[in-house]
């Protein structure tokens, strides 16, 4: 199944507002660089993600207990000091377990499937196209509702701001 050309868009249109939204603002903010925070004294410094295409046939993914994982990519950016993208099929009748938190915002597209989103305790139905967005430290899990396995997409941001532990 290819991804709709809308579903891309609103996802870029997504990323780039939460980019512009992390962005340092004030100038002392502004000459700090992203990638420091990845490195470690001693270390070589990782390397900013640059532009590409990702292609969806290149990607490997590994079986999981729940379902399959890819990691497409985890680097900083020239605004992030790490910007993490991984696809998730999570099979019929199961979580991404218990509710759980993550310091980081995260959001998430739903390729295929019906998945039952809790936050907080509320409980909402996603099914393909939809979008989801938890804010840093919300308290979040996943379940697939459906008789398919459900597919989606993973996008996460740490900046400056994101606790490193």
């Amino acid at each position: 199944m290819k991804t709709p050309a809308y579903l891309a868009l609103i996802t870029l249109t997504a990323i780039s507002w939460l980019a512009a939204q992390t962005a340092p603002t004030s100038s002392a903010a502004s000459t700090t660089t992203p990638a420091t925070a990845m490195t470690t004294p001693g270390k070589v410094p990782v390397e900013k993600m640059a532009s590409q295409v990702i292609l969806w046939e290149n990607q490997k993914f590994t079986p999981t207990a729940t379902g399959a994982r890819v990691t497409v990519f985890d680097a900083p950016t020239p605004t992030l000091d790490k910007f993490h993208c991984h696809i998730s099929t999570l099979n019929p009748g199961e979580n991404t377990g218990a509710l759980h938190r993550h310091p980081q915002e995260e959001f998430i597209v739903i390729k295929e499937g019906t998945l039952e989103v809790n936050i907080d305790g509320k409980k909402q139905t996603a099914t393909p196209g939809s979008m989801i967005f938890y804010a840093a430290n919300e308290n979040e899990n996943m379940t697939n509702i459906g008789k398919v396995p459900a597919t989606y997409y993973v996008i996460q941001f740490y900046t400056a701001l994101t606790p490193k532990s």
